[in-house]
């Protein structure tokens, strides 16, 4: 599961701000910087996104050795990069690829406001790994007319688009960037509907919900406790009137990305650090060549084991939140080392694994009598792709196979250099002053809020993913609860980490100093959930990822319910609302309440109780407060979300072998896509 970087606690702020610092457009020598005291940490500023970048503190004091095996899984990484675009829409490679012939190539004038606008859109792209917005999952399109866009293309290189100019296919493409009605949201979870059809992702083809479950069904049912996570790297779709799979493997489906993903990683493999780190790492090749699930869960607990290597790495087909059905997994890579000191205060919530779940306000019947095997460190990051870049996670727990997770264990990352940058960015800027209560929140906030925030994605990762159990019998949580399983399973490990960061054995173990500290999350938490979060949503849209309802769900639900105690109240001020926590113990005994029947939810698989909770606090929006807190925030010219240019890894090379590695770290996002795609294009339009 991953935590991505969010307006928690003090961090209201993480909307970071800036303006645009570069014109990105412009084309010239491509720039980097090495590590100064005066980094920049904010690149540029366009639509609703900031692009920031981040340092990689400790890797020049690496070995050679070290520096050789990131390098490799460097690569391995950004070889995958293609995967997620075809991945989230089965048009998103010919449309990037069509992008950019008209940004290498046009030679018409590039000084005007709809050239600006064409480039915010081909940003926008990048940005998103396709045409769906990457958080709200709907469909975007530029904002330029069709004939300003027949110009661009009449005055670039004929040969460099992927299909005839002339041809109906592109003419079909064009139609599919300028028409928003055409598969207009990438995962659609609304209730009552085929959640398969009503998503345009690329997991099923011709195929139906029903048809896909009753497929899975059989490779399920009656089986032990030990079951893979069936589908998790397959394209589901009809032929000659059977259902078949297109596996993700060498040789199968994405072999082109694939095979080079093997590659670097055989590369790799030599250099490994630890026996049990070769292992992990052999396989993974493995199951990238064989594609068989069991495989997939064989790495996974040989990774797990992995606990003495400096450095890491997340490579495969992992998270399922773009999938309605919460089945196939996208395609993503982490790759980085240590930090050994930061590393020594997530351990200490770790170390605690089995305090925290025996004193869970959870049913007895659905604790763990022996939590095994959490690792939990601090990682500075060299290099992400795929679904966790330019977008990234702070928090990381994987695997995310229950049985996995119950029977060998987890391991808990905090991506401690991409927290820091972000803290860096908003610095320049917050939302709190705008919607903070008063002087007392405001003030807490700001001295605790990213102590606040690093728990709660510590506690979140460590010991919230990694709690309670399955009730024998009972189906893994993409059977039992479908379309509401990733919200729900958010939401549970939210309340593992608010109902404990206002318990006083979070002072004893030493990892904060008083209560205030949770105190600083609640406000933020609340503040967050029930308004500020509202700025990522357009008017009159629904709230369909599936962190932001379980966000609103987790936060509306104690509102709803502590009403009677006056717990939580908006109150108005000078024609602005707000939110006021009345009573913090009050409100973490509801949090305590909330995560008890969310837990019990999961254990049973009550799909009915999950579906209630979600659709009645998770997913509506109060029209008029969205109103007011758009209106709030457009005045402060803020972004609500942020990602990140990759620092580049450069081989220092003796004739054919490395002898060390440099890292630099480029300021232009338009140049770092470009290179990317002219080095990492491993795949074709189709797939």
């Amino acid at each position: 599961m991953k935590h991505r970087y969010l307006m928690l606690a003090g961090v209201v702020a993480t909307l970071g701000l800036g303006t645009a610092c570069n014109n990105a457009e412009k084309e010239q020598k491509e720039e980097v910087e090495v590590k100064t005291d005066e980094f920049d940490y904010i690149a540029e500023q366009f639509a609703d996104l900031q692009v920031l970048r981040y340092q990689a503190p400790g890797f020049e004091e690496l070995s050679p050795q070290q520096k050789e095996l990131l390098y490799y899984l460097y690569e391995a990484a950004l070889c995958g990069r293609d995967i997620i675009y075809d991945q989230k829409y089965k048009h998103n490679l010919a449309i990037r690829k069509t992008l950019e012939n008209i940004v290498s190539s046009y030679k018409g004038n590039k000084d005007t406001e709809d050239w600006k606008n064409f480039m915010t859109y081909v940003k926008r792209v990048w940005f998103s790994n396709g045409i769906h917005h990457h958080y709200s999952n709907m469909k975007f399109t530029p904002e330029i007319e069709k004939p300003i866009f027949a110009e661009y293309v009449a005055g670039s290189d004929a040969s460099g688009f992927p299909m005839a100019v002339d041809s109906p296919e592109f003419a079909s493409l064009v139609e599919i960037i300028f028409d928003p009605s055409i598969d207009p949201k990438i995962v659609n979870q609304a209730a009552g509907i085929d959640n398969v059809v009503g998503s345009a992702n690329n997991f099923y083809e011709g195929v139906t919900q029903k048809e896909v479950e009753d497929y899975y069904a059989q490779f399920t049912e009656g089986k032990g406790a030990e079951i893979p996570e069936f589908g998790l790297n397959t394209k589901v779709i009809k032929e000659d009137g059977k259902i078949v799979e297109k596996t993700w493997k060498v040789g199968g489906m994405y072999t082109g990305a694939i095979e080079k993903i093997v590659y670097w990683l055989e590369k790799a493999i030599p250099l490994s650090e630890t026996p049990e780190q070769k292992e992990a790492l052999e396989k993974l090749v493995t199951y990238y060549r064989s594609g068989d699930v069991h495989d997939w869960d064989n790495y996974n607990m040989a990774w797990v084991k992995d606990i003495n290597s400096q450095v890491d790495v997340v490579n495969g087909f992992i998270e399922v939140y773009l999938d309605a059905i919460g089945k196939k997994g996208s395609f993503e890579s982490v790759v980085s080392f240590k930090d050994k000191k930061a590393t020594e205060v997530i351990q200490a919530i770790s170390h605690q694994a089995q305090w925290f779940e025996d004193n869970s306000p959870i049913m007895q019947d659905h604790k763990k009598a022996e939590v095994k095997g959490i690792e939990a460190k601090v990682i500075t990051v060299v290099v992400e792709s795929g679904d966790a870049a330019p977008s990234t996670p702070i928090g990381i727990n994987l695997p995310n196979n229950n049985w996995v997770r119950q029977e060998k264990g987890s391991k808990s990352v905090s991506l401690g250099n991409i927290v820091h940058s972000y803290n860096e960015a908003k610095a320049k800027g917050s939302t709190l002053d705008e919607f903070g209560l008063n002087d007392t929140v405001i003030n807490r906030i700001k001295e605790y809020g990213a102590l606040s925030s690093d728990l709660h994605t510590d506690m979140h990762e460590v010991i919230g993913h990694a709690s309670g159990k399955i009730n024998q019998g009972i189906g893994t949580p993409d059977q039992t609860l479908k379309q509401y399983a990733s919200c729900l399973e958010e939401a549970r490990a939210d309340l593992v980490a608010l109902y404990f960061i206002l318990d006083p054995k979070l002072v004893e173990i030493g990892v904060m100093p008083s209560l205030e500290v949770g105190k600083a999350e609640y406000d933020g938490y609340i503040m967050n959930g029930l308004m500020t979060q509202l700025t990522r949503i357009k008017l009159g849209d629904e709230i369909e990822e599936a962190h932001m309802r379980n966000r609103q769900l987790v936060a509306k639900w104690c509102f709803e319910k502590g009403k009677a105690d006056n717990v939580i109240e908006f109150v108005k001020r000078d024609g602005k609302t707000f939110v006021k926590i009345n009573d913090y113990d009050k409100l973490r005994v509801l949090f305590g309440d909330l995560l008890r029947e969310i837990q019990r939810i999961k254990s049973e698989g009550d799909f009915k109780a999950g579906q209630e909770l979600v659709e009645n606090y998770g997913v509506k929006v109060d029209p008029e407060l969205h109103k007011e807190v758009l209106e709030r925030y457009a005045k402060l010219n803020l972004a609500p979300y942020s990602g990140f240019i990759q620092p580049k890894l450069v081989p220092v090379m003796e004739g054919d072998k490395i002898v060390d590695v440099k890292i630099e770290y480029p300021k232009d996002f338009t140049e770092q896509m470009m290179e990317y795609s002219k080095n990492y294009s491993l795949l074709p339009i189709n797939n």
